[in-house]
């Protein structure tokens, strides 16, 4: 146990090194940005003296990276400040936004995920047949293919000719549940159909390996049946890559459904974040990008204490 626990601290604290080296990044990426965020509050018919009193307003007369240790300890306790835009709260904004995302995540995840493992169970069980190449065919199609591109083709045959479901996922407050997954499944579906070829192909792939090995063997000429050899001997042992596999995708779906959430015009932060860059709002997009870096750094965490859990051999390295 307290090698697991060391193990876990040492990754935990390589990761928030990691967080704060991104978080030097994302601030001073933006601040090279062209343009004066106070020309863009005031317009181009601003005065200086207008200009100079927003600028003292909103600290940035202040040197560089004195705002960088402002806007780092604000952020360490969830102030990220003020949209130059809106004036509102920055976290106020995108709390929202935020929970619309991780719902979105939750609804592609809690389908894309028990599919693809059994997907790649069958696959595995049905090795150089048909639908062995028909599945992988399909997979790599979809792994080709950018989510904007099938977001459209989705929208197109679901929405366009059939009326199924709506091309855009807006939302209201008093919608049911069930309206909600209704009008949310274009877009739910375009990420399962991302995350589901990744997921089914290492399945395969991690089982195939261990399809070789000796106490598998053992198993089939005892005549334990093809789908008992797979499903209770080497998916066990599989484990580990296939966790590593799925909290990756899990962190897509967090981090990587900018494209989607436009397609849609789904009301997530990667929506925020893109009406945040058109309108030069810099501090919403300095909280999306960290938020995002910090998403995808906790899961990836996930993914090596949960690879850590499953693998024996690493548990205990000597």
């Amino acid at each position: 146990m307290g090698d697991i626990l060391s193990l876990v601290l040492k990754r935990l604290g390589f990761g928030l090194i990691t967080l704060l080296v991104i978080s030097v990044i994302i601030f001073f990426m933006v601040e090279l940005l062209p343009g004066d965020i106070a020309e863009a509050v005031l317009g181009q018919g601003a005065t200086p003296e207008n200009l100079a009193a927003l600028r003292e307003e909103m600290g940035l007369n202040k040197p560089a990276f004195v705002r960088y240790f402002e806007w780092l300890g604000g952020a360490v306790v969830g102030d990220f400040g003020n949209s130059v835009v809106s004036g509102e709260r920055v976290s106020s904004i995108i709390t929202e936004r935020f929970v619309n995302t991780l719902f979105l995540a939750a609804y592609a995840a809690v389908i894309a995920v028990p599919f693809a493992i059994t997907l790649g169970v069958i696959v595995a069980l049905l090795r150089n047949t048909l639908f062995d190449r028909v599945a992988n065919v399909l997979t790599l199609t979809s792994i080709s293919s950018p989510e904007f591109f099938l977001g459209y083709i989705l929208i197109l045959y679901l929405s366009v000719k059939t009326g199924m479901f709506p091309a855009i996922a807006s939302l209201r407050a008093d919608m049911s549940f069930l309206d909600l997954l209704h009008r949310t499944f274009l877009p739910a579906l375009t990420l399962v159909l991302v995350v589901t070829a990744h997921m089914m192909r290492m399945t395969r792939a991690a089982i195939i390996n261990l399809l070789a090995s000796p106490y598998i063997e053992m198993a089939r000429l005892k005549g334990t049946p093809p789908w008992k050899v797979i499903v209770k001997h080497a998916l066990p042992n599989a484990w580990a890559p296939i966790i590593n596999v799925i909290a990756l995708n899990l962190a897509y779906l967090i981090t990587g459904v900018v494209l989607v959430e436009v397609v849609f015009v789904y009301p997530g932060i990667g929506q925020a974040l893109v009406d945040a860059v058109s309108k030069r709002d810099f501090p919403i997009v300095q909280a999306c990008c960290l938020i995002f870096a910090a998403t995808f750094i906790l899961l990836n965490l996930a993914a090596d204490v949960g690879a850590i859990l499953t693998n024996p051999r690493l548990r205990h390295p000597k």
